[in-house]
């Protein structure tokens, strides 16, 4: 059996472009179940300032504890992991917690956090998507932190942390692309 776990944003829920259309590409792909995790944040103006990026950190990873609790993961074949922005760094961690070795990771727009604060290991299956003009990521040293553990990572020039710019065209050009890599590594 297959599953996929879709781990938003604080601001990016799962019905926004990366997480929707990947949604339906991993059901094209044969996974029977799905769960999106909702979140609610009580922590505020959380980008610069790595305290509240802890205590919010901290504030989802409990929500996500809760929400994956009746979970037996042995009972899957194929677990896929997608997540979004501080998603990343709670999907990462929760894999690593609950030893889920048969998971992969989809990473939109990550943040150094998800590579430097979980400790991800060099064996981590997974693939990474960030834009040049990312305001909450230095997208060079996510780039760098993901080559580090051979993640292979895709960089989009000119968008932000929605991997978007300016030009509607090119944007869905962009998702176009974003999801062909993904479908190529959901298999």
């Amino acid at each position: 059996m297959k599953i996929a776990i879709y781990f938003p944003g604080v601001g990016y829920h799962a019905d926004k472009p990366l997480l929707y259309y990947s949604r339906d590409i991993a059901r094209e792909a044969g996974y029977e179940e799905y769960r999106s995790i909702a979140y609610t944040c009580s922590v505020k103006k959380i980008r610069g300032d790595m305290d509240k990026m802890k205590r919010a950190f901290e504030e989802l990873y409990m929500q996500t504890e809760d929400a994956l609790k009746d979970i037996r993961w042995d009972e899957y074949d194929d677990v896929l992991f997608v997540s979004k922005s501080i998603g990343t760094v709670i999907a990462i961690t929760y894999a690593l917690k609950y030893d889920i070795k048969n998971a992969r990771q989809v990473l939109y727009t990550p943040l150094a956090e998800t590579f430097t604060a979980t400790n991800a290991p060099k064996d981590l299956k997974a693939v990474a998507f960030i834009g040049t003009k990312d305001p909450w990521s230095d997208s060079a040293k996510v780039v760098e932190l993901a080559e580090a553990l051979n993640i292979p990572i895709y960089q989009y020039e000119g968008v932000n942390h929605s991997l978007e710019g300016d030009d509607t065209l090119k944007n869905l050009e962009i998702m176009r692309d974003v999801m062909a890599k993904t479908k190529d590594w959901i298999g």
